[in-house]
């Protein structure tokens, strides 16, 4: 079976790159290891998504939808001292990027899913990728497995690894590296009939401080739920030797005064989930006949919620320099340089804001209160519009805050 491009795996990166390529009319297939719908965390979506999400024809879709719509974002000191919410409309148009949206990971992905689908591409699900096929050192397709265990070979011009944090390939070829600092543990749950803000401010996403730069995020969802958890050093959330998922979390609440009173009224679900040393960069974007797109390629922190809005951006990328690609007869690593050096570029200047927020004594306050006008740029950095010049921004946070080196990653591997 041979196809122009195959796409492993059916997160927001594959099938944004599986919808764009479909539609100018090329054979995909996305190969998908587990079954629709499915969890998966990562719900708040920050302005800069209404792009790719424009491109996909998938605005219309959300604005009918039952996701809750999201205006702003919340700071809250340990002991419950909320900021003013900062509205997006201050900056942005309000009828486009302004408001965003908290979604449900398992039916957003359904939507994704269904929007590839219905532009043409196909997707079998429960089909687990076992190996990358090569060819003169050359990938030119995939050995992929039922959930019976048979076993299927597909070829295509060139193969997607869009397997997010797993990173089938970044991993089997030994391109993947962790961040040398951010490398935080994350626990969270779901509580039904919790607190949440009046009015307009229903959907905010709140970032709740608790001691030695930890933070809650708490993220309101449709059906009277919300998605909350806490992110800091494994050290601090096991610092009692307990490392109980549940245990950590309970804890941790009452360390911040908002987060334990939005809670007092509701009740978790029962489940809890961990994880930690998430953040990680490909050395690699592409070698022949193989292209890294989404969290495969990159994952910072989930601070700004920068996760997604990567993902569909990257996804959306990826689709547009294939497309003209196979218009001009290269697949060829070195024809999506300029697609690593613009993910890269977006992937950089958000993580120096990451690791800004991170570093003791630090507040984007006082940057601003010295340079009222890099309030703008903060903004949109933190908004997703991350292909920009910062360096001046840069070079006045430093005056606060050392900022590290950008990692020499991303790049194409020639044959």
């Amino acid at each position: 079976m041979t196809y122009d491009a195959i796409i492993i795996g059916a997160g927001p990166s594959g099938t944004s790159a599986a919808a764009i390529l479909a539609e100018y009319g090329h054979k995909v297939l996305i190969l998908e290891r587990e079954k629709f719908p499915r969890y998966r965390i990562g719900e708040s979506l920050i302005p800069f998504t209404y792009g790719p999400l424009e491109r996909l024809g998938l605005i219309p879709k959300l604005k009918k939808s039952h996701f809750i719509k999201k205006y702003s974002v919340c700071f809250v000191q340990p002991d419950g001292k909320a900021t003013q919410p900062f509205y997006f409309f201050n900056r942005y148009d309000r009828d486009t990027i302004a408001q965003s949206w908290q979604v449900l990971r398992s039916e957003f992905d359904q939507m994704m899913m269904d929007n590839a689908r219905e532009r043409g591409a196909e997707a079998i699900e429960e089909m687990s990728v076992t190996e990358l096929i090569k060819e003169d050192g050359r990938v030119v397709g995939v050995r992929a497995a039922d959930k019976s265990g048979n076993l299927t070979e597909y070829r295509a011009r060139i193969t997607l690894d869009c397997t997010g944090k797993e990173a089938f390939a970044s991993t089997r070829n030994g391109w993947r590296v962790r961040d040398p600092y951010l490398n935080k543990v994350a626990v969270w749950t779901y509580y039904k009939g919790s607190k949440r803000e009046p009015g307009i401010d229903e959907g905010q996403t709140t970032i709740a401080f608790v001691p030695e730069k930890g933070w809650f995020w708490h993220i309101p969802q449709h059906d009277d739920m919300v998605s909350v958890g806490v992110v800091a050093e494994g050290k601090y959330l096991s610092r009692d030797g307990v490392r109980d998922p549940k245990h950590m979390f309970e804890r941790e609440v009452k360390e911040n005064k908002w987060i334990e009173d939005h809670l007092s009224t509701g009740a978790s679900t029962g489940q809890y989930w961990i994880t930690s040393e998430y953040s990680h960069h490909s050395k690699h974007c592409s070698s022949p006949g193989l292209l890294l797109v989404g969290d495969s390629l990159a994952f910072l922190d989930p601070v700004f919620s920068s996760g997604v809005m990567l993902a569909l951006k990257c996804g959306v990328l990826a689709g547009e320099e294939i497309h003209r690609g196979i218009v001009k007869g290269d697949l060829s690593p070195e024809h999506f340089a300029g697609y690593g050096a613009a993910i890269r570029q977006g992937v950089e200047n958000m993580r120096k804001l990451v690791y800004a927020f991170y570093e003791p004594d630090f507040s984007f306050a006082q940057v601003i209160k010295h340079y009222p006008d890099a309030a703008g740029e903060i903004t949109d950095c933190l908004s997703g519009d991350v292909n920009k010049d910062f360096s001046q921004l840069w070079t006045r946070i430093r005056e606060f805050v050392p900022l590290p080196d950008e990692l020499p990653y991303g790049v194409p591997l020639a044959a």
